[in-house]
């Protein structure tokens, strides 16, 4: 059945409109990026290979509501691409299609739907991915099914195995589970559950350990662009921290204060938090990644730990402050916060290109141990604690813990340095250590004979801090008597 002139007309006036994206930023990474990274891989794969890469499935929260989607972030960092039901393919040698075309990376995306995008918002489709995302090869996610190319010639087939809970959706024939499924009959995935998939004897070619290091090792290197969307998470995460300081007061809220640092993130565009919000005061800090953020007033005497990244286009920071409520350390807070401070300083010594990733980890544990020992709540410094139950360094960039060599530091990598020190209430030393909970964690961009401090405009001595607190704060009068009444 044809549709009517007019109405057929005003769907196609609708998909050009919602082609435009109007008001978008003007300063995502571009596809000459995003076909960078694509090469750069290739020339990493095997020979006579293909790497395969799944978008993220669609998550459910609860009935019919889904969690706010987020993209894969190895697919985004080769396609730029944000939506679902995707599914890329990026081959060593050039391939020939059917009609002659030749091509070395194909992607399958969702189609264009005005419906759906009248609910769900704008889709590129395969022309908008062919347009904006410089994709040469690019068809909608339907035509996979019919994608006639012989796996059983290459000698590998690069994929992370398949770990995650996708759900099928039955009105979708080309959702991710679905493509999923297709992925397997075609290369004969060994399913056990179904070994229909799987009925004739074929080469077994299948790779799915290699590409996790090849990626590793190409997204642990931060390229220009990637630095400056880094820079701009950081920043962000930076004046959160700030704002906070100004605004803390005894009696506030664990989610109020969480609420600051997300606010100075909207205000600032950040999309989106690297990971879920760490607010935690006195002995809620002793919990590593204490999220409830419910206790409903934080003492005067307590400290309180907060650990927050902006998500930036993509990337994301992670900062870790720790402050006296009432503006002032207490003596027992300043010799633990100074103790962490001091072991964070000794990593950074060793902080350069070309040193043992270990060697920060052991520069902190050290300063701790001796520390701790000093101040008689260890009796020895090789005793074993609880006090410090953590690495101190990890690679950030389009995950919070991001994909990255952990052998040797790396000119152009991302990394934090975040030591700690937690005395749980009932902790076996001297009752006046409980509930004191300090984490320092900075971001840093290694260089060839030292590093960049990215996140040097969040105070973290005992001096500026307090110094900080004493500000006034824009969030002063901002209160609503009737809401603000406690309980």
């Amino acid at each position: 059945m044809k549709l009517p002139f007019t109405l057929a007309f005003i769907s196609i006036l609708f998909l050009q409109a919602a082609a435009q994206e109007p008001d978008q930023p003007n300063d995502f990474l571009t596809k000459v990026f995003y076909k960078e990274r694509r090469e750069k891989l290739r020339e990493k794969l095997p020979a006579n290979s293909v790497a395969v890469f799944f978008a993220n499935p669609v998550r459910n929260r609860a009935n019919d509501v889904e969690y706010v989607y987020h993209q894969d972030p190895d697919f985004f960092y080769l396609t730029g691409y944000k939506e679902p039901d995707a599914l890329l393919f990026i081959f060593k040698e050039s391939q020939t299609s059917s009609n002659g075309t030749k091509y070395d990376e194909i992607i399958f995306v969702q189609p264009r739907n005005e419906r759906a995008e009248q609910w769900t918002g704008r889709r590129l489709g395969d022309n908008g991915v062919k347009d904006k995302l410089g994709f040469e090869q690019a068809f909608n996610n339907s035509e996979f099914k019919r994608y006639n190319v012989d796996f059983s010639k290459f000698t590998s087939i690069l994929f992370m195995d398949f770990q995650n809970d996708v759900r099928n959706n039955p009105r979708d024939s080309s959702d991710m589970y679905d493509l999923i499924v297709q992925f397997k009959s075609k290369t004969h995935y060994p399913e056990k559950n179904n070994p229909t998939l799987a009925v004739e004897p074929i080469k077994n070619n299948l790779d799915a350990n290699s590409l996790e290091g090849i990626m590793d090792n190409l997204r642990g290197i931060k390229t220009k662009e990637e630095l400056d969307m880094i820079r701009k998470a950081v920043k962000i995460s930076c004046a959160g921290q700030v704002e906070v300081m100004k605004a803390i007061k005894p009696g506030m809220s664990e989610r109020e204060i969480e609420g600051i640092h997300e606010f100075v993130f909207k205000k600032y565009q950040a999309e989106d938090l690297g990971y879920p919000s760490i607010v935690g005061a006195g002995h809620n800090g002793c919990i590593l990644h204490y999220i409830d953020n419910y206790k409903p007033s934080v003492s005067n005497k307590e400290l309180i730990l907060m650990d927050l990244g902006a998500e930036f286009h993509g990337y994301t920071a992670d900062i870790t402050r720790t402050i006296p409520v009432n503006g002032k350390f207490s003596p027992e807070q300043k010799q633990i916060y100074e103790l962490v401070l001091k072991a964070q300083e000794e990593a950074m010594k060793v902080c350069k290109a070309g040193a043992p990733f270990g060697d920060l980890y052991k520069a902190t544990r050290d300063v701790i141990n001796k520390g701790l020992k000093e101040l008689g709540i260890i009796q020895n410094e090789t005793d074993k604690h609880r006090y410090y139950p953590h690495g101190c360094c990890h690679h950030i960039g389009l995950d919070v813990h991001d994909r990255g060599p952990y052998e040797t530091l790396q000119e152009n990598m991302v990394i934090t340095i975040e030591p700690g020190i937690y005395i749980p209430d009932n902790s076996a030393c001297d009752k006046k250590w409980w509930g004191i909970a300090v984490r320092i964690e900075d971001d840093y961009l290694i260089t060839k004979d030292g590093y960049e401090h990215l996140s040097s405009s969040a105070p973290r001595t005992v001096k500026d801090i307090e110094a900080m607190i004493k500000l006034p704060s824009a969030l002063d009068d901002f209160v609503l008597p009737e809401l603000d009444k406690k309980n």
